[in-house]
C-alpha cells in the first residue's frame, strides 16, 4: 500500500499498483514496480547476493553512526546506502561462497578533518580499552575541541558498543568500558573524530584487535 502526504504522486511513499514511490534525501524519486526476471542468476550474481547480504546484516545495527559518518560522502545516496556501497566495495574478504568482513578495511566515517597521529588502543583490567592519540602538530584543520567517536566490534558474541562523541580530542586518551561478558575475547576497534559544530569529520581509523581482559 502506497501513501501520499499531498496532491497525487506528491511524495508517494510505498508501492501502489505499479507504481513505486520512496524519499531520498529529502526529494521524492517515483519509478515503476521492477518485473521479475525469469532468467537464473548467473554465478557471479549470486556471489555479489552473497556478499551484498553479509555487509548489510553486519552493518545494519550502525545506522545512527553511518548517518553522521557518512552524511556528506555522496549527495546522490543516503548515508546508510553509501555507506554500504563502500564498504561492499572495500570490506568484504574471502572466496565465493565463504566471503567474510576484512575488519582492517571497514570505514564506518569519510571525511576531511585530519585524524591524529600515534593512535593505538590497549587493555586495561575490568573490561576497559585505553585509547591514546597524539596532539596536532603544525598546519592542520584538527582543533582540540573536535570530539572523539568509537566503535568496537565483539566477534564472537555478534555485538557492537558505540560511544559517539564522548572526549574531547585535546584529552588525547580515553578508557573505554565493555560489557563483563567481553573478557577473554578479542575486540577489533575503531575511532574517528568530528568538529565541534558538527560540520566536520574524520575518516575512521582501525586501530586494531585487541583481547578483552
Amino acid at each position: 500500500m502506497g501513501f501520499l502526504s499531498g496532491g497525487p504522486y506528491y511524495h508517494l511513499t510505498g508501492r501502489t499498483g505499479n507504481n513505486v514511490g520512496r524519499v531520498v534525501r529529502g526529494k521524492n524519486v517515483f519509478s515503476m514496480r521492477p518485473a521479475k526476471s525469469s532468467t537464473p542468476p548467473t554465478v557471479l550474481q549470486l556471489n555479489q547476493q552473497n556478499k551484498w547480504r553479509l555487509v548489510v546484516q553486519w552493518l545494519r545495527r550502525l545506522g545512527g553512526i553511518l548517518n553522521v559518518g557518512f552524511a556528506s560522502y555522496d549527495s546522490e545516496m543516503s548515508p546508510r546506502n553509501a555507506a554500504l556501497s563502500y564498504n561492499l566495495a572495500n570490506a568484504v574478504t574471502g572466496v565465493a561462497p565463504n566471503y567474510a568482513i576484512d575488519y582492517g578495511k571497514v570505514v564506518f566515517s569519510r571525511g576531511v578533518l585530519d585524524l591524529p597521529e600515534s593512535i593505538a588502543v590497549a587493555a586495561a583490567a575490568g573490561a576497559k580499552l585505553d585509547f591514546s592519540w597524539a596532539a596536532p602538530i603544525g598546519d592542520s584543520n584538527a582543533l582540540g575541541t573536535d570530539k572523539a567517536t568509537f566503535l568496537v566490534y565483539n566477534p564472537i558474541r555478534d555485538k557492537f558498543v558505540t560511544l559517539k562523541g564522548v572526549i574531547l580530542r585535546s584529552a588525547l586518551t580515553y578508557s573505554m568500558q565493555l560489557p563483563p561478558d567481553f573478557t577473554g575475547n578479542a575486540v577489533e576497534c575503531w575511532l574517528s573524530f568530528g568538529s565541534e559544530d558538527a560540520k566536520l569529520i574524520s575518516d575512521s581509523f582501525y586501530v586494531g584487535q585487541v583481547s578483552v581482559i
